[in-house]
């Protein structure tokens, strides 16, 4: 039989309640019902079922409670500001500007046209789908050519 996780008694079983409770965010609340089960002597395996999380998982997380106290019990991840954008505003703008007119090679414009530009003024290579993704934003709607097949009378 596996040795029964413990938990150091940071924080006082009805401290440990009032912050589950008090959770507004979910990854923080599953993290302090599941400390807070553990610290009412339930076993990982039920904890697992309840909240989701791995036995192992538990074990991690109770093992980081233990060593650094409540504060890994928070949600890092939130408020963070995530990477740069490709382009500038500036470079944006210049993207907005050539969108209005044809393409560089007389064609309407679509994600892959939007890429190439776009490498040309970074002097990298870009990914279609980033292509994609700044055509959307500036509202240009790829325009793709379809034959018109005229109804036989």
């Amino acid at each position: 039989m596996p040795k029964r996780l413990t938990v150091k008694a940071h924080l006082t079983l009805e401290e440990l309640e009032r912050c589950y409770r008090q959770a507004r965010d979910g990854v923080e609340l599953t993290r302090y019902q599941t400390i807070w089960l553990l610290a009412q002597g339930k076993q990982t395996k039920d904890i697992a079922a309840v909240v989701g999380y791995t036995p192992n998982s538990i074990r991690r997380l109770t093992r980081q409670y233990n060593q650094h106290g409540p504060e890994v019990l928070r949600n890092r991840r939130r408020n963070q500001p995530g990477a740069p954008t490709l382009l500038t505003k500036g470079q944006q703008a210049q993207l907005a500007q050539a969108l209005q007119k044809p393409a560089p090679d007389g064609e309407a414009w679509n994600s892959r046209r939007v890429a190439e530009w776009m490498s040309k003024l970074l002097k990298r290579p870009v990914a279609v789908q980033r292509g994609w993704e700044y055509l959307r934003l500036l509202q240009k709607s790829i325009e793709v050519a379809q034959p018109c097949h005229k109804t036989e009378a």
